[in-house]
């Protein structure tokens, strides 16, 4: 059986190493498992304290995805075990949120450049894998998206953080629609640095391995870390070199900002939720079917995602970790997670039986359920020594 994740290093000219992690789980398109989040966060974390180690590559296999989300039937499996149990007996929901949120966390916060080649499909998990790179690189193929609302639970491993960042509203009406961003488009809302053509890739690893790194080749595992700004500088260099020369046009998000802002102002949700689905016989697919997905949605991620946007909004970024972490756990018992998922992936009979089935239903007083810790009183958060400091 092959590994879920394969880890490789390269020896650069000058005998510095690049270290290239492949997700490989080609035929669920890269879903993160809980054994893949742990293979990731131990390499990760000894290659931080390589002192030949220059830079890493995060990448995925099989060429029609970086990662596509998370494991759902992982997830699925272990909320029917725990049915009625309440979240906190959900031991495999509890190692799963909390050690992908560390590695996402872990990510934005790591020590050494991280190049992760998003080409192709990057959603839900993989996003959170993706967001936090150092230099986020796309491809013509990238289509990058958090449709949670389709199963039942909300933009999380950091979304409120990043969608809160987006440009306008535009994030709000991201997290309510589950909207795909193309190439273009993910440079708009800031999910993208660099870009270069799929064919163009294996000549931009060959560049890599060309390129003076800066550090202790050959040195000891434990010796001081590359400096970073020479070796962020280098890798910004050689994928400027490998850029398309033709221009990017501008992306339906960008096209219909000016709309979009309009529609999402305010701070009631449920005049944003009735302007969107007023678009569902748009004459612009991109925009009708954006609607068409919020209406077919669940309306309590609806409710959470745009709760949790405004709870968080000048939260850091390990705050809001640790935010969705309790608003993670809450989904895995209110029942609407388990049956999107049941509905898309298990029965696929994608007729979901949302509960609450009207945005009305889930309201404000409903909501604040998604934000009450499940553990014992007096237990400190699982995520309490993430440094905010660090943000």
């Amino acid at each position: 059986m092959n590994a879920p994740v394969l880890f490789e290093e390269k020896t650069a000219a000058n005998g510095m190493r690049l270290g290239f992690a492949t997700l490989n789980a080609p035929q669920t398109l890269n879903g993160l498992s809980l054994e893949m989040v742990d293979l990731l966060a131990g390499q990760l974390d000894a290659w931080a304290r390589d002192a030949g180690l220059a830079a890493v590559v995060l990448q995925g296999a099989g060429g029609k995805a970086f990662s596509a989300g998370g494991d759902l039937h992982g997830l699925y499996r272990s909320m029917q075990e725990h049915q009625g149990q309440g979240a906190w007996a959900n031991t495999h929901a509890r190692a799963f949120f909390e050690r992908e949120y560390r590695l996402d966390y872990r990510i934005h916060t790591y020590p050494k450049p991280i190049l992760c080649w998003g080409h192709g499909i990057v959603m839900g998990g993989g996003v959170g894998l993706m967001m936090g790179a150092s230099h986020r690189v796309v491809s013509e193929t990238t289509r990058i998206a958090m449709p949670e609302i389709s199963i039942g639970l909300f933009p999380d491993v950091g979304g409120s953080w990043l969608l809160n960042r987006m440009p306008g509203r535009t994030g709000l009406f991201l997290a309510l629609t589950g909207a795909h961003l193309n190439t273009s488009d993910a440079f708009y809302a800031g999910v993208a640095d660099f870009r270069v053509d799929s064919a163009e890739w294996p000549r931009v690893v060959d560049a890599l391995l060309q390129a003076p790194w800066a550090g202790q080749a050959g040195g000891p595992g434990n010796g001081a870390p590359p400096p970073r700004a020479i070796n962020d500088g280098l890798l910004r260099r050689v994928l400027l070199a490998h850029e398309p020369a033709a221009a990017l046009e501008p992306g339906p998000l960008r096209q219909h900002a000016f709309q979009i802002n309009s529609l999402c102002s305010g701070n009631d949700l449920a005049d944003i939720y009735q302007a969107i689905a007023a678009l569902k016989d748009h004459a612009d697919p991109w925009l009708a079917r954006a609607a068409a997905t919020m209406l077919a949605g669940s309306p309590g991620s609806a409710r959470l995602a745009f709760a949790l946007q405004q709870h968080t909004r000048l939260r850091s970024l390990a705050d809001v970790f640790r935010i969705e972490y309790v608003a993670a756990l809450a989904c895995t018992v209110q029942g609407d997670f388990a049956e999107g998922i049941r509905a898309l992936l298990i029965d696929k009979d994608k007729q979901p039986k949302w509960n609450p089935a009207t945005l009305e239903q889930a309201s404000e007083d409903w909501v604040r359920r998604y934000f009450e810790p499940p553990w014992p009183a007096g237990q400190p958060h699982p995520l309490a020594d993430l440094d905010p400091a660090q943000d």
